[in-house]
């Protein structure tokens, strides 16, 4: 560009506020006018200073390379030039820019040096990956961008895993933009430098983020950014609280919430683009690293079904491990089984979650977009199932974050929980939170998930933990409101209207015992009987108190401390022995006419006599069969509980409730009773001949069934999993039951538990005389009533002996 008279730099700088303060364009048009103004008045710039035609160019870099500048960006500038250069020539560019105000970043360098620079500085090397010709000789920034891109691409497997600890170093100083009430919008994560770094990925052609609403996410952030330049006048990048609501106004947003709900929605969808571009970044380069053996191909996948993957990567048998019925393991991630039918199977979606948040994995993208678009809702009521999925799901802690997350980034948990969208990504503008409501309803369950040992209904206190502040979407007391909307949630998922009581009281009461202990005197028998007033079972008291706990680490540092744990146990102390007192053995239902015609033919033949039968859920019309019911009638005799369970274990059944009792129909000695509720873990539910079979032979001694079992673990190891609570085994109190011990036994379920434990009490000797098992979610939480071979409770120091033993037989 040439220029006949001297450039006019008032006229540039009217034009630009003109730009900016004027009713012209916003937005994005904004940004690239202002680019687009800024070229013109460089390349004048560097017309008038006198440069050669060739050999020398004005090239923009970074995020003006991009073409786009906000009202304070900064210009980052580099002078190319290929030999020798006048002393003077980059001054005469420069100094103009910084008598203007303009806040400029500039270079000038060889396409040998810029390079050189590049191999050295990896934030250098990914500025110039958006080099972009101003002026001058446009060979020369052509060949510099050339030769950029071929480096960046022949050096990214080298250079992305560093890359990636820059992003998670930049992270750890700047926080998650998604829960920040004093966001960076450039530096956080998921703010507009991850842009930089998925860009930066996607050149490498090694992967490419998931682009569907990625675009709408820039864009929001990059408005937010210019309205907070001119608000401040300053090229900041934190919205800070004073700022927010002249932001919001100059967005034509209702308020400072409803702005900072639009970043951290904004933030959530690049934050997950990420997340999901990083996994395939680590697949790539981990198929690198293969046998040469491997078929080399290359993989594009159509747009809109995940990642794409367009490098070179390793085709060959893929491995596939089976994690639940529809879903297996691949590439460290969750995906559907070959014969799924998501359309079919509405609790998909849930079981998916639950095997990968269960295994330590996440639900692969592909897999989450294929479950939203064809997955059914769920029937309301809930099929059983689903809501044990869903405990399942809470209750492996940490590693349910991840999937949570990408289950609601496709609209999975909206669906399945409506109430959830009026919390989604709301602040809260309390300094002792750390997280929006959302988070801090899954961050609740989290904790909740380490003190599943320390309650009988592990279920209802995860589901408590991501219901409890539900009703902060809406107007008034959040605890009254939640209490309306939990038992209408708690309604459609299923549960009996006992079950929805304690929910709703939970809810409703879940600041109860903080707030008590906190402000009321401890010692006063009137603090103790206004809790007892609310609270009045023991078992409501134990989840009230852990739920407490949880809610209140969940919130962050401040809301929870040795002082305020031991003013909490304290009332909870006064309060469990204002209640005790009333606890003891639970009655029995009598025996179907079923199980008493089983139990009088074992009796009447000495041998083992059984019955199976598909279970609907819940015996409600039109729903499909979850499992088996089994009933065995035996006549009494040692080891049968853990044999039995040994049997359903070999065959891949779960047991989800068990009972045990004794019985004598026709007087001519005991039968055992055993009533099972089973489903498969996987595949299809065994032969009712064959599982009859493998329990008469595992009865009568021709099948070791313990052997069996040590033979195929060790021929197919089971993943190691999540961390999880370790068990707990405890001998009840003797206000339990008057002819009986009562062991206790908590535990993380795992295949052949119940066979475990049984193989235990029969080595210690010990008759088991009642049981009751229940499988909540993930969690056992079993109940054996205990008697020596006089039919008398345990001495204590046998019964100690015996958890022990317990305890030792579950490592």
């Amino acid at each position: 560009m040439t220029s006949s008279a001297p450039l006019d730099h008032a006229a540039h700088a009217a034009a630009r506020a003109a730009l900016i303060d004027g009713p012209g364009p916003l937005g994005r048009p904004r940004r690239r006018a202002l680019a687009r103004l800024t070229d013109d008045w460089l390349a004048a710039l560097l017309a008038e200073s006198g440069a050669p035609g060739a050999g020398v160019a004005l090239v923009a870099v970074g995020g003006y390379g991009r073409g786009e500048l906000s009202p304070r960006s900064d210009l980052d500038v580099l002078l190319l030039h290929d030999g020798p250069l006048a002393p003077d020539l980059p001054e005469r560019i420069w100094y103009p820019v910084w008598d203007a105000g303009a806040r400029l970043d500039h270079a000038v360098r060889t396409p040998a040096e810029a390079r050189a620079v590049a191999a050295a500085d990896l934030k250098a090397q990914l500025g110039l990956l958006d080099a972009r010709h101003l002026a001058g000789d446009q060979a020369l920034t052509a060949a510099l961008r050339s030769a950029v891109l071929t480096d960046w691409r022949a050096s990214a497997p080298a250079r992305l895993p560093e890359l990636r600890e820059l992003s998670r170093e930049r992270a750890e100083r700047h926080g998650e933009l998604s829960f920040l009430l004093e966001p960076d919008l450039k530096e956080a994560r998921g703010g507009l430098r991850d842009l930089v770094v998925l860009d930066a990925i996607a050149a490498s052609w090694l992967a490419d983020a998931p682009r569907d609403g990625l675009d709408a996410a820039a864009l929001r952030l990059a408005d937010v950014r210019d309205a907070l330049h001119l608000a401040t006048g300053r090229a900041t990048e934190r919205l800070s609280l004073q700022d927010q609501d002249q932001v919001a106004e100059r967005l034509g947003v209702l308020d400072a919430d409803a702005l900072l709900r639009q970043v951290y929605e904004a933030a959530r969808t690049i934050a997950y683009a990420g997340d999901v571009t990083w996994r395939a970044v680590d697949r790539v380069l981990a198929a690198r690293t293969r046998p040469s053996t491997v078929r080399r191909g290359f993989a594009f996948a159509r747009r809109g079904t995940g990642a794409v993957t367009r490098g070179a990567v390793e085709r060959g048998a893929v491995e596939r491990r089976p994690l639940a019925e529809g879903v297996v393991e691949q590439d460290g991630e969750a995906v559907l089984a070959q014969g799924a039918r998501p359309a079919a199977d509405p609790v998909l979606p849930l079981r998916a979650a639950a095997a990968a948040a269960q295994n330590g994995l996440t639900v692969s993208y592909a897999t989450v977009r294929r479950l939203a678009a064809e997955c059914r809702p769920l029937p309301v009521p809930w099929p059983d199932e689903a809501r044990e999925q869903l405990v399942t799901l809470l209750g492996a802690g940490e590693a349910a974050v991840p999937v949570w997350e990408a289950m609601e980034a496709e609209g999975l948990i909206t669906r399945l929980l409506p109430d959830w969208e009026r919390v989604r990504c709301r602040p809260q503008r309390n300094a002792v939170h750390r997280w929006t409501v959302d988070r801090h309803l899954v961050e609740t369950a989290v904790r909740a998930a380490a003190m599943t040992r320390r309650v009988a209904r592990p279920d209802l206190l995860l589901v408590a933990a991501l219901l409890h502040d539900l009703g902060k979407g809406w107007p008034g007391d959040h605890s009254e409101a939640g209490e309306v909307i939990v038992r209408d949630v708690a309604v459609r998922m299923g549960f009996p209207p006992e079950d929805v009581a304690v929910l709703a009281v939970l809810v409703r009461r879940h600041l109860t015992l903080i707030d008590t202990a906190t402000r009321r005197d401890p010692d006063d028998p009137a603090t103790v009987e206004a809790v007892t007033k609310v609270i009045g079972t023991l078992p409501e008291l134990e989840l009230l108190h852990a739920l407490t706990e949880a809610d209140a680490l969940a919130t962050g540092p401040a809301a929870w401390s040795a002082w305020r744990a031991s003013l909490v146990d304290g009332l909870v102390t006064r309060v469990a022995a204002q209640l005790a007192g009333g606890a003891g053995e639970t009655a029995q239902a009598p025996p179907t006419a079923e199980q008493e015609r089983l139990a009088v033919e074992a009796a009447r033949t000495g041998e083992p006599a059984l019955s199976l039968r598909a279970q609907a859920e819940g015996a409600r019309p039109g729903t499909e069969p979850m499992g088996v019911e089994l009933n065995l009638a035996v006549p009494d005799r040692p080891g049968l509980l853990g044999t039995a369970a040994g049997v359903l274990a070999l065959h891949r059944l779960a047991v989800r409730s068990a009972g045990l009792r004794e019985l004598d129909p026709i007087g001519a000695g005991p039968v055992l009773l055993l009533a099972w509720r089973v489903a498969t873990e996987y595949g299809e539910l065994p032969e009712a001949s064959r599982l009859r079979a493998d329990l008469r032979r595992a009865l009568d001694g021709s099948l070791d069934v313990a052997r069996r079992l040590a033979e195929r673990d060790a021929a197919a190891p089971r993943r190691k999993g999540i961390p999880t609570p370790p068990p707990l085994v405890a001998v009840a109190p003797a206000v339990a039951s008057a002819t009986a011990t009562v062991l206790e036994v908590r535990a993380h379920d795992a295949p052949g538990l119940l066979h475990r434990i049984g193989r235990a009490l029969d080595d210690a000797g010990v008759r088991v005389r009642t049981a009751h098992v229940s499988t909540l979610g993930a969690e056992a939480v079993d109940s054996f009533y205990l008697t020596d071979e006089r039919g008398l409770p345990l001495t204590p120091q046998r019964a100690g002996e015996v958890a022990s033993a317990v305890r030792a037989a579950l490592g």
